[in-house]
This record gives structure tokens, C-alpha cells and sequence, in this order.
């Protein structure tokens, strides 16, 4: 559990001490996200099997102390990002990107965790985050849509071979709210409770309410800040997604059914520091099967999982130039999906 805790608490420091004291330290936690990280990754040592028996209780305190620092980063970093703090224009940048990409990878990381947690106060921390980041309907959609449908054309966040991220992009997004939104609606009718209160309301007034703090704490430009700030984290997050998932796809089993999801339908990356920050995101094959374990707890098989050839930050760069992704992901994806017809 040591490897999760130092890794997203010391960033949680960096960007404190960065928010707090402004000058190098703005500098240092963006290098901490970007550099350190990439550096890390680099050292096998810190991707040692976990003990999943004896750090699930430990994990869940993780998940909720990260889920609460969440909102005092955001809305400081709205605040000092705005410019009510007083910091030079290269400050401002630099907080900017380091609290963007903490958002997108480690919280919304985290947020993931809590909202397939049992416990209905960990699932509401969850949803909270999602909210503060005006992407409350990422939950019903990744409850609803993704684990169901994952590596299926039904599923708005699954890439197909070829696509690029700028196209999958506004796909996934406006895809997902409606297939949310559609699955909740359905639910809510089977179960008797079309009358009573959407969760789509929720979101929309959590998304409300995270607006009105920013423009409270800055005005204007807090409401800039935060449009920023979120539309940059929910950018990762459908990287993330894009990344793992690209061309990979269930057989078809005719009607409308699909094989079940299993390893191979998953990219997946070893590499240490970055998983220990991302709450072992990275292990993307056994969290789709068994989407209720613990992060500490989710396992690695090389010899039956795709694996990408770089971290999972790295790969979401390089997604981002298509020439270079496709040269280096399609024949890849086209060798797994031979291997499992």
C-alpha cells in the first residue's frame, strides 16, 4: 500500500506547497506529474506484486482521503489560476497544467474507485468529483454503458481500429451522456421509479453548484478557470479511455450478444509509479472483469493481456499524434484480435 500513498500524497503535496508558496514549487509539481513520473516508471522495484489480503481497508481510506483533498485543490487552484492570488503568468501556467493533469489522472482515477464501491458514502464521494468536474455523467455511463458494453460498437467509449482520438473524441463525450442517460431512464422504469428523482439531475446541479463556487471564489475568471481546469481533466479521462480500449472487440454472437469480456478485450501497462498514482488504472483487463475489486488487489497476466509498449501517460501523448498511434498500435490490436478468433 506504501507505493499508492507516496505516490498520489506526494503530489497532493507538491500542488499544496505549489498553491501555498507559488515560484519553484509551481515548477516542481508539474515535473513531479510529468518528468518524475516518467522517470520512475523506469525502475522495476516499484512494480512489485501487491498484497491485495492485507490493503483493502487501507485502500478505501486512500480513495476517501483523496476524494475529500479533491475539492480544496480545486477550488484553490480556480482561485490562484484566476490570478486572486497574485501569481506571475508563468505561475499561473505551470499551476494550471500541474492541477489539470492531477485532476485527470489521479482524481478521476480515484473517482472511478469510489463509484464501484459498496459503500453508498464512498459512491457519493465519487459522484461528487465527477460533478466538481462537470462530468457527472461519466458515472451512469461508465456504470451503465462501458461495463456492459465495453469493445462493442455500443459503447460510445470503446475506439475502433483506425479511429483517431479527434474523432473519438466528441463521439465519447456526447455518446456517453446519451447512452447514459437513456440506460438510467430504462432502469429507473424497470425498477418503478420513473417518478422520483433522475440522477441526471444530480449532476446537472452538482455541475451548478461547482460553477457557482468558482465564480464566488473568482468571479469570471474563476468560471474560466474551472471550464479550463475540467474540460482539460475530462480530456485524460477520454484518453484514458480511448488508449485502452482502442481496436480491441468481443466477438459477435449474433442478436445483438457479444462474447463475454475477458483479458484480451483490455489494454493494460506495468509500469510502477504511474499505476501507483493512478490507483493501478493501468490494470485495465482484471478491473473489467471483476469491476467491484479493490484497485490494490487488481492483477497483471503479460501472457493474456494486450500490453502497451509505453505507460499509460505516455500513450495518451502519443495518442494525440494519429500518424505515430496508428504506426504503432494497429498492428498490435490486429495481432490480438487474430489471436482470439
Amino acid at each position: 500500500m506504501a507505493r499508492f500513498v507516496i505516490a498520489t500524497l506526494g503530489m497532493v503535496g507538491a500542488l499544496g506547497l505549489a498553491l501555498w508558496l507559488g515560484g519553484l514549487w509551481t515548477l516542481l509539481a508539474l515535473l513531479y506529474i510529468t518528468v518524475f513520473t516518467f522517470f520512475l516508471d523506469r525502475i522495476a522495484a516499484l512494480a512489485a506484486p501487491d498484497r491485495p489480503d492485507s490493503e483493502f481497508p487501507a485502500g478505501d481510506g486512500l480513495a476517501a482521503l483523496l476524494g475529500l483533498v479533491h475539492f480544496p485543490l480545486l477550488y484553490a487552484g480556480v482561485w490562484a489560476v484566476a490570478g486572486a492570488g497574485g501569481q506571475s503568468a508563468a505561475e499561473r501556467v505551470a499551476l494550471f497544467f500541474a492541477l489539470a493533469l492531477f485532476f485527470g489522472q489521479v482524481s478521476n482515477s480515484n473517482a472511478h474507485e469510489l463509484i464501484h464501491r459498496g459503500s453508498r458514502r464512498l459512491h457519493r464521494l465519487g459522484v461528487a468529483v465527477y460533478c466538481s468536474l462537470l462530468f457527472g455523467h461519466h458515472v451512469s455511463a461508465h456504470l451503465r454503458v462501458h461495463h456492459i458494453h465495453a469493445a462493442t460498437p455500443q459503447d460510445p467509449n470503446s475506439a475502433p481500429l483506425g479511429q483517431s482520438y479527434y474523432a473519438f473524441a466528441p463521439r465519447a463525450w456526447i455518446g456517453s451522456f446519451r447512452a447514459g442517460l437513456r440506460a438510467e431512464t430504462a432502469r429507473r422504469a424497470r425498477t418503478g421509479k420513473a417518478r422520483g428523482w433522475h440522477p441526471y439531475l444530480t449532476y446537472a446541479a452538482g455541475a451548478a453548484l461547482s460553477l457557482a463556487l468558482a465564480a464566488l471564489v473568482a468571479g469570471w475568471a474563476g468560471l474560466l478557470a474551472l471550464l479550463g481546469l475540467a474540460a482539460y481533466a475530462q480530456a485524460q479521462l477520454l484518453l484514458s479511455d480511448y488508449v485502452q480500449h482502442y481496436g480491441l472487440r468481443r466477438r459477435a454472437r449474433g442478436a445483438g450478444r457479444y462474447e463475454p469480456v475477458g483479458p484480451q478485450h483490455s489494454w493494460n501497462a506495468p509500469h510502477g509509479f504511474s499505476s501507483a498514482l493512478t490507483l493501478n488504472a493501468p490494470r485495465h483487463s482484471d478491473h473489467h472483469a471483476h469491476p467491484a475489486r479493490p484497485y490494490p488487489g487488481l492483477e497483471l497476466d503479460r501472457a493474456e493481456m494486450p500490453i502497451l509498449p509505453q505507460s499509460l501517460p505516455v500513450m495518451a501523448v502519443l495518442a494525440l499524434l494519429p500518424p505515430v498511434w496508428r504506426r504503432l498500435m494497429d498492428r498490435r490490436a490486429r495481432r490480438w484480435q487474430a489471436e482470439t478468433l
